[in-house]
C-alpha cells in the first residue's frame, strides 16, 4: 500500500506542476501533507516536517548566503570579463551560445557545488539569451545536465556518499568512471549543438556588428530587427547588432517556450545587471574580489569548513569591503532578497515532501519493491540494473536517501550473484545527469529562479534529455568494461 501511495504521490506532484495547476512550493507542501493523512500517519506530520527541515536547514543557509555572495560579486563586476569572453566566442550565433552554456557550466562545476555553478552561468548568459530572444529553458536544461555529469566529481557529493555507504575508496570509484563520464560530457555538448541548431533555425542568422547604432523604422513586411547596443553592458562598448529572422517565431527548440517575445525595451531588464556604468561597480577591488572568490572555492573543495559557514563568512567580507557604508550594504541585501526568499522557501517546502516520503516509509517500500522486481536472471548484471535504477531513483529521492538507503541493498543483491560492490558504486553515479533537475535538489530552484523560468517548463523540457545523457553514460560504462 505504501509503495502504491508513494508512486501516486510523486506522480500527482509532477503532473500538477507540469500542467501548472499548482505552484511548486504549494505542491511540495500540500500534496505530501494530504498523502500523510491518507496513509494514516497524519498525527506524525509535524514530526516528519520538522525532521525534514532539520536535515535541509544547512542547505537553506548555504543557499541564502551563497546568493548574497555571488549577487554582490555580480554587482561589483567580477564576472563581467567572463561575459565579454563568452560574447566574443558566441558572436550572437545561437549554436555557439548554447554550446558556450554547456562549456561554462561544465567549467564552473569543477567547484563541486551546483548552486554556485547555476548562479555564475545564469548571471553571465541570461542577458545574452534575452537580447537574442533565445529560449531560456534551453539554457536551464543544458546547464543542469552539464552540471549533473560533473556532479560526480569526488568532492561533488554522490561519489563520496557511494564510497561511504559501501566502505570503498572514492578514487577507486571515480577514476575508472572518467572515460564513461567524458562520453557523457561529449553527449551534453552534442545536445547543446543540436538545440543550438534548432534555435538558429527558429531565430535565423544572427550577427553583432561593430557599427554605429542604426536608426529609423523598418518596413513591416521585413523580418529584420535592429538590436541597438546589443553588446552594451557586456563588452563595454556600444556596438549595434542586426538580426535577420529567416525562420518562424515558433515555440523554440523542441518543446521549449520562446523567451523575450516582448518589445525591445523589455529586454533591458536582463542587461541592467551588466550595465558598464552601474554604480555598484568596484573596479579598484577587482583583484581582491577575485582572490576572495578563489579562496572561497578552494576552501569549499578542501572542505576546510562546512559550506554554509564558508558562504556566511564570504558574504560578510564581500559586503563589508565592497560596501563599507551600512546604507549600501542594506541596499545590496535588499536587491537580492527576492531570490533568497524564493530559493530558501522552496528548500523548506521540499523538506515537507522529503520528510513525509521518508518518515512514512514510502521511499523504503518503493525501493525494495523495485529491487525485488529484478528477475534472478539479471542477478549477474546487477551493475547494469543499478545504473538503470539510478536514473529514476535519484530523481525521485535525495542523494542521501539513494546512496545510504538503496545502494547498500543493491550491493547485497549484486554480491549474491558475484558482482563486486565497486561495480555497483560506479553504476550508481549514472543517474546524476537527471538528478540535478529533481524537484528535491535545492540548486535547481536557484537555476530556474534566476533564469525566470517556470519549474514545470524546465522539467518538461529537461527530463528526457537528461535521462538520455544518463543512458549514454551507462552504455559507455558497459562498453568500456567499467560497469
Amino acid at each position: 500500500m505504501l509503495t502504491i501511495l508513494g508512486f501516486v504521490m510523486i506522480a500527482a506532484f509532477l503532473v500538477l506542476i507540469m500542467m501548472k495547476k499548482m505552484s511548486p512550493m504549494a505542491a511540495l507542501v500540500l500534496i505530501p501533507a494530504l498523502f500523510c493523512v491518507l496513509v494514516g500517519q497524519g498525527a506524525h506530520l509535524g514530526d516528519y516536517v520538522l525532521k525534514g527541515i532539520g536535515d535541509l536547514a544547512p542547505t537553506a543557509a548555504m543557499l541564502m548566503f551563497a546568493i548574497i555572495y555571488f549577487g554582490v560579486m555580480i554587482d561589483v563586476g567580477l564576472f563581467d570579463p567572463i561575459v565579454r569572453g563568452i560574447l566574443k566566442f558566441c558572436k550572437a550565433d545561437p549554436v555557439r551560445v548554447v554550446v558556450g552554456t554547456a562549456l561554462l557550466a561544465a567549467i564552473v562545476s569543477l567547484d563541486g557545488d551546483g548552486s554556485t555553478t547555476f548562479m555564475i552561468t545564469v548571471s553571465a548568459l541570461y542577458p545574452l539569451y534575452k537580447r537574442l530572444k533565445m529560449s531560456l529553458v534551453v539554457m536551464t536544461g543544458v546547464a543542469a545536465t552539464a552540471n549533473g555529469v560533473m556532479n560526480t566529481l569526488p568532492w561533488g557529493g554522490p561519489t563520496a556518499r557511494a564510497a561511504t555507504a559501501l566502505k570503498l575508496d572514492a578514487g577507486d570509484i571515480f577514476i575508472p568512471m572518467i572515460p564513461a563520464l567524458a562520453v557523457g560530457l561529449v553527449a551534453v555538448f552534442a545536445l547543446a549543438y543540436v538545440l543550438g541548431r534548432r534555435e538558429r533555425k527558429r531565430l535565423g542568422v544572427l550577427t553583432l556588428d561593430d557599427t554605429r547604432p542604426v536608426t529609423g523604422t523598418l518596413p513591416e513586411k521585413e523580418t529584420e530587427q535592429v538590436l541597438v547596443g546589443a553588446g552594451t553592458g557586456a563588452t563595454g562598448g556600444t556596438p549595434a547588432g542586426t538580426r535577420r529572422t529567416t525562420g518562424g517565431a515558433g515555440t523554440g527548440a523542441d518543446d521549449a517556450p520562446a523567451a523575450g517575445s516582448g518589445e525591445q525595451a523589455a529586454d533591458d531588464d536582463g542587461l541592467q545587471v551588466l550595465d558598464p556604468q552601474r554604480a555598484t561597480l568596484r573596479p579598484k577591488l577587482y583583484w581582491f574580489n577575485a582572490a576572495l572568490t578563489l579562496a572561497l572555492l578552494t576552501l569549499l573543495i578542501l572542505q576546510t569548513l562546512p559550506i554554509p559557514v564558508l558562504f556566511l563568512i564570504g558574504a560578510a567580507l564581500a559586503l563589508t569591503v565592497n560596501f563599507p557604508h551600512m546604507k549600501d550594504q542594506k541596499a545590496r541585501v535588499a536587491a537580492h532578497a527576492e531570490n533568497v526568499l524564493n530559493v530558501s522557501g522552496m528548500v523548506f517546502a521540499a523538506a515537507v515532501f522529503t520528510g513525509v516520503l521518508t518518515g512514512t516509509g514510502m521511499v523504503e517500500h518503493m525501493a525494495r519493491w523495485l529491487v525485488s522486481g529484478v528477475p534472478d536472471a539479471l542477478g549477474p548484471h546487477m551493475g547494469i540494473v543499478t545504473g538503470v535504477l539510478s536514473i529514476p531513483l535519484t530523481y525521485f529521492m535525495s542523494n542521501d536517501g539513494f546512496y545510504f538507503g538503496i545502494v547498500p541493498i543493491l550491493a547485497e543483491a549484486g554480491a549474491a550473484h558475484g558482482v563486486a560492490p565497486i561495480e555497483i558504486a560506479r553504476a550508481s553515479l549514472v543517474g546524476q545527469a537527471l538528478h540535478m533537475s529533481s524537484p528535491l535538489v535545492p540548486a535547481v530552484y536557484v537555476l530556474v529562479g534566476m533564469a525566470k523560468v517556470e519549474f514545470g517548463d524546465h522539467t518538461k523540457f529537461t527530463v528526457k534529455w537528461a535521462a538520455l545523457t544518463s543512458l549514454v553514460v551507462l552504455c559507455a560504462g558497459v562498453l568500456f568494461g567499467i560497469i
